[in-house]
């Protein structure tokens, strides 16, 4: 019996695979816990269809965040934090205080992308890593600043 998976089964495979069960597998267990459908021959065509217009959307985003990370490779960021006389910095600097300067730079980027190599925690300069795409990632140097 071939079943289309609607989510990833762990021993099973993953989202959209067409697998061979046993019949009692898939009539008693699959199939009413949701976890996939009969593949018939219409909802194997609608099943490609669906992989199509998925993989145009996926090539879209990922032409648009090398686009984006074409554009980042010149800027330079500066952030400014209030620091005690040996240069170590009150609180912390973080990724929305990123995420708003490059904002304010004209990149939209969501702060649940960037992440740090080391945290910021003295006055000087750093590297954030922007991860746009799970193929496109891209370093932006900041520094940081006492104000």
């Amino acid at each position: 019996m071939e079943i289309i998976l609607k989510q990833d089964i762990k021993s099973l495979g993953e989202k959209d695979d067409i697998v061979s069960v046993k019949p009692g597998y898939g009539r008693n267990y699959l199939i009413p816990q949701g976890f996939g459908q009969l593949a018939t021959p219409s909802a194997k065509k609608v099943l490609a269809e669906n992989l199509k217009q998925a993989a145009f959307k996926q090539d879209k985003i990922k032409k648009d965040a090398e686009g984006i990370a074409q554009r980042l490779t010149d800027v330079k960021l500066s952030i400014g934090a209030k620091a005690g006389e040996t240069g170590k910095i009150f609180g912390a600097v973080n990724t929305i205080m990123i995420a708003d300067a490059l904002k304010q730079q004209g990149f939209d980027v969501d702060r649940r992308r960037i992440t740090f190599e080391t945290e910021p925690k003295f006055v000087g300069e750093y590297v954030a890593n922007l991860n746009l795409h799970k193929e496109v990632k891209v370093k932006v140097p900041f520094a940081v600043v006492a104000e």
